[in-house]
């Protein structure tokens, strides 16, 4: 033990000791913080996270995997957590503050050949990836294996792992040294430093070793889904410690270095760690609740029924595994999903929970819903985070309502100013979330940080709503993650209301298959039912078949019609607008509610308007007719939804009065996890899969025989109407050239021509499976006219092949399989070749941008709403200002913005990472009224219909 001693104001290094000039932080502190106390700081806090955040069986895998118990492996991470920033100690890092890089200078020892300035430019992680290898091989750490030829690979060196994981602690890995270079390190990276800069790398080293009894040597290294969860230690540790108050607080008066002085400093980070993690609202929630009951205030259906009975059994003391569950809509499978999450979190000994959603719409309606079972079914840290890219509009602290959880979210999409959770990356790691399915997608691709969010779900339970709602890239990037979460030997829950068996075999296949058992599984769904897959032993239990608490015969009326959406003025016998009408007639008579579900927004929009003009009354009535769909702005969307859930909802009671009439006029975004309820659904064609998830908002609640109107009377017989402009138009016919590629042209000509045999209804949920596995098998077209057959299987052939072109580029796309990095943990960072940034996606091909209106006013002022009140911000925007612009965006295609440049942003709009792709749109009063803008030969409007192109 040595170190520095104070002279006055001068330090003066003992030869042989840590150099206490050494620095390690500056930027927004007080003075210099010494690069040990640093990384001391850091060690403890990773001891803290190791005893507070890990559970009992990561912490047992990780000995287990390095060779060691527990106790030492807790100090060898710590020590590796305090080695991330020993690159640190380079002259190029150091000469960031001129005037301590100046009195190192003075030193002899830290003499260079050549100025820093004309040094090759080295980061500091990179340095700490080239130091730390080399010093771990000096202390006996098992080196890599000889290839042929006698050639020594760094490959699969447990020193190098650990270099190469605190190498990318700022998110990327670095590629394997070559042992060659390695062993002549200065001379391939003369920007590490010889001589003293060398010499103090290795006192540093020494000290933080003796500090952390980290004296025990692993025999092996870390399978790839364990560095994964050290590396993300090391991260947070880092982060944690990081911030200016935390070193603040342990910043040292006076800084010699002296053994004394590192000895306290060490004892002090020690003392401080806890309260800086507990702080930041970093910990583990406990599955505590026992009893359905308990969780959700009501009893079980025969679904969850089934699963309190069958599942704790299947799991037993084997701990993780996932669970499938198939069942209509409406049926329950949120709360059996929770459940079913309670069960394997206790199990597993979790320490939290993240519900996955399709959409921003759907996870914003989930998010009280989580708080509600958090406050009731948990206990501990409860952090919760709500996370997309629109999240921090919604006042979530007031939805989980009081005592739910303790709030908190992600930087993009921040709910609450200043915690340490809303910072960049961090959303996941906090406890409990909920949000949309990107938010985890995003951990198996190669982007900065990505593994984080592979972090964030270690040990937490993963739930995935609507699972068969992903075209093939998602699917592909959803089992990637499978694989992943199955070696991580994370609980998953899967929820469907239509899941092929192929799909269902895919993903059970990729946990089963992350997890370690490589057999396939053939799976056939039961419908409704559920399985369990175990990921200690990959057994697959026998798919349960449960009844139905809500069996009925969905009565499915086709109506073929001319596709006569774009007309204007009479309304022509045989076109759909002729249909709409006619079925719309009775509810507006007699009252009731009806969904009208489209394929785009734009005939979302006509089709509104048509029913103002054709039902005038029941248009001018307040809440007689609505319009819901994506090209609204934020906060005008928002407040339609919760319209929406207010009026068409659960009722209070299960004899609630007949409903006035009401027609809400959407798109997709009402068929996926909101919850409301309508008298009749009416559809434009779309695949069975789609049909059916709409079908299950009719009659969805139980009302009584006085709330529904005398036409829709039976509660068990909800009414489906298709309008079908491919019926009886033959295979060769083409969908509406309006409807794009939203959907594709077989599918859709097979749902017609399976609805033509549905004329005695499909009974849900027992002709269900049957009939979504129908739409998709091959010899669907055996029992076809041979024209018929041959056009259809001709459009088969390319939707397959679209297909899996699209699956095996996300397959190219995503980071490997755990199984696959082999020990190079650069395969998380690197894009193979051919792999653009436009890849980097979790939904290909979407042609999304995000516009604000603006509206100039008479003044010469120019504000975000039409009235007027609301100036645009500019300059030094506060975080409100951020947060009131980003309430008014609208997404848009992206087409329509590709000639946007006349029109700039204000001043400072580009400072904030949220705003920088925001196009503003200048709204100028139109001649016949409204509001409009030229843009690139486009003209569009904005007004009760939301922004359109017209």
């Amino acid at each position: 033990m040595c170190g520095g001693v104070m002279d006055g104001e001068r330090i003066v290094v003992e030869a042989g000791c840590p150099d206490g000039r050494l620095w390690g932080k500056a930027r927004g502190l007080s003075g210099e913080y010494p690069v040990l106390c640093h990384l001391l700081d850091t060690a403890a806090m990773c001891g803290v996270l190791w005893d507070a955040l890990l559970g009992e069986g990561t912490r047992a895998r990780i000995g287990g995997a390095l060779g060691l118990g527990v106790a030492d492996a807790r100090s060898v991470v710590s020590f590796w957590a305090g080695l991330h920033d020993l690159g640190k100690i380079t002259p190029g890092f150091q000469a960031q503050v001129p005037e301590a890089f100046a009195r190192l200078c003075a030193d002899p020892v830290y003499r260079l050949a050549r100025g820093v300035e004309d040094l090759p430019v080295l980061r500091h992680e990179t340095a700490s990836h080239w130091a730390v290898a080399g010093l771990l091989e000096e202390v006996g750490y098992p080196q890599g294996r000889r290839r042929p030829g006698g050639r020594k690979s760094l490959q699969g060196a447990v020193s190098h792992q650990v270099a190469q994981l605190l190498g990318g602690h700022h998110g990327v890995f670095g590629e394997v040294l070559a042992a060659r270079e390695l062993a002549q390190a200065a001379a391939y990276q003369p920007g590490l430093g010889g001589g003293g800069w060398a010499e103090q790398r290795r006192l540093h080293f020494d000290e933080l070793r003796r500090l952390t009894g980290a004296g025990a040597v692993p025999a092996t290294g870390l399978p790839a889904e364990l560095a994964v969860v050290v590396w993300g230690l090391v991260v947070v540790s880092d982060w944690l410690v990081s911030q200016s108050d935390a070193v603040e607080a342990l910043m040292p008066a006076r800084w010699g270095g002296s053994a004394g002085e590192v000895d306290g400093h060490w004892r002090k980070a020690q003392a401080a760690a806890g309260g800086v993690a507990r702080a930041a609202g970093v910990g583990r929630a406990r599955f505590t609740a026992k009893e359905f009951e308990e969780m959700f205030g009501f009893g079980p259906n025969p679904l969850q029924r089934d699963l309190i009975g069958e599942l704790p059994g299947l799991v037993g003391e084997g701990g993780p595994g996932l669970v499938l569950v198939t069942a209509p809509t409406g049926d329950g499978k949120t709360e059996a999903a929770l459940f079913a999450a309670s069960v394997l979190g206790q199990a597993a000994g979790s320490r939290g929970l993240y519900m996955a959603l399709p959409t921003m719409a759907t996870a914003d309606a989930m998010f009280p819903r989580v708080g509600r079972f958090a406050r009731s079914a948990l206990a501990g840290d409860r952090a919760m985070t709500l996370l997309h890219s629109m999240a921090w509009l919604r006042p979530a602290a007031a939805a989980a309502q009081p005592g739910t959880a303790e709030v908190r979210a992600d930087a993009a999409t921040a709910l609450e100013a200043g915690a340490w959770l809303g910072g960049r990356h961090r959303g996941l790691l906090a406890p409990l979330g909920v949000g949309t399915v990107d938010q985890v997608l995003t951990g198996v691709l190669p982007v900065k940080y990505g593994p984080l969010r592979l972090f964030g779900l270690a040990e937490k339970v993963l739930v995935v709503d609507e699972a068969h709602a992903y075209g093939p890239w998602m699917h592909q990037l959803l089992v990637r993650l499978l694989e992943w979460l199955g070696a991580l030997r994370a609980p998953v829950v899967l929820l469907s209301a239509t899941l092929t068996g192929r799909s269902a075999t895919s993903l059970v296949d990729a946990y089963r298959r992350g997890a370690g058992f490589g057999d396939g599984a053939v799976i056939e769904p039961r419908y409704p039912g559920w399985l369990f897959v175990s990921a200690a032993s990959g057994t697959v239990s026998r798919p349960r078949q449960v009844a139905s608490g809500r069996a009925r015969r969905l009565d499915v009326a086709v109506w073929p019609v001319t596709w006569d959406t774009a007309e204007q003025g009479s309304v022509r016998a045989g076109g759909r607008r002729a249909a709409l009408g006619e079925e719309l007639a009775p509810l507006v008579a007699d009252g009731g509610t009806a969904l009208v579900c489209c394929t785009t927004v734009a005939e979302a929009q006509r089709t509104f308007r048509d029913l103002a003009a054709a039902f005038p009354g029941l248009a001018a009535r307040p809440g007689g007719l609505r319009l819901l769909h994506a090209r609204f702005p934020a906060r005008v969307r928002q407040a339609i939804t919760t319209q929406c859930e207010e009026a068409y909802g659960k009722p209070a009671a299960a004899r609630a009065a007949c409903r006035p009439a009401s027609v809400l006029v959407a798109t997709q975004l009402v068929e996926q996890s909101l919850d409301l309820d309508f008298d009749i659904v009416i559809s434009d064609l779309a695949p069975l899969a789609q049909l059916l998830q709409r079908a299950g908002r009719c009659r969805r609640h139980v009302r009584g025989a006085q709330g529904r109107p005398a036409w829709a009377a039976r509660e068990d017989a909800p009414r489906l109407v298709v309008l079908d402009p491919l019926a009886g138009q033959g295979a060769g016919s083409r969908p509406p050239a309006a409807w794009g590629r939203v959907y594709d042209a077989g599918l859709l000509h097979r749902t017609s021509l399976l609805l033509a045999h549905c004329s005695e209804g499909i009974k849900v949920p027992g002709d269900v499976q049957r009939l979504v596995d129908q739409v998709y098998a091959p010899e669907f077209v055996d029992a076809l006219e041979e024209s018929v057959g041959r056009e259809l299987a001709r459009l088969d052939g390319e939707r397959q092949a679209g297909e899996s072109a699209e699956a095996c580029l996300a397959d190219l796309t995503a980071i490997c399989s755990p199984q696959d990095v082999r020990g190079n943990l650069s395969a998380l960072s690197r894009r193979e070749p051919g792999v653009s940034e436009e890849l980097l996606v979790t939904r290909l091909g979407a042609d999304s941008a995000r516009a604000v209106c603006v509206f100039a006013q008479d003044d010469g002022c120019t504000t975000l709403d039409e009235a007027g009140t609301m100036p645009v911000p500019a300059g030094g925007l506060s975080r409100e200002d951020v947060a009131e612009i980003m309430s008014w965006v609208v997404p848009v295609p992206g087409r329509w913005l590709a000639a946007a440049e006349d029109h700039p942003q204000p001043a400072g709009w580009s400072r904030h990472a949220l705003l920088r792709d925001v196009t503003l749109l200048p709204m100028q009063p139109a001649p016949s009224g409204g509001w409009a803008c030229r843009l690139a030969g486009r003209t569009l409007t904005i007004g009760d219909a939301g922004l359109e192109e017209i």
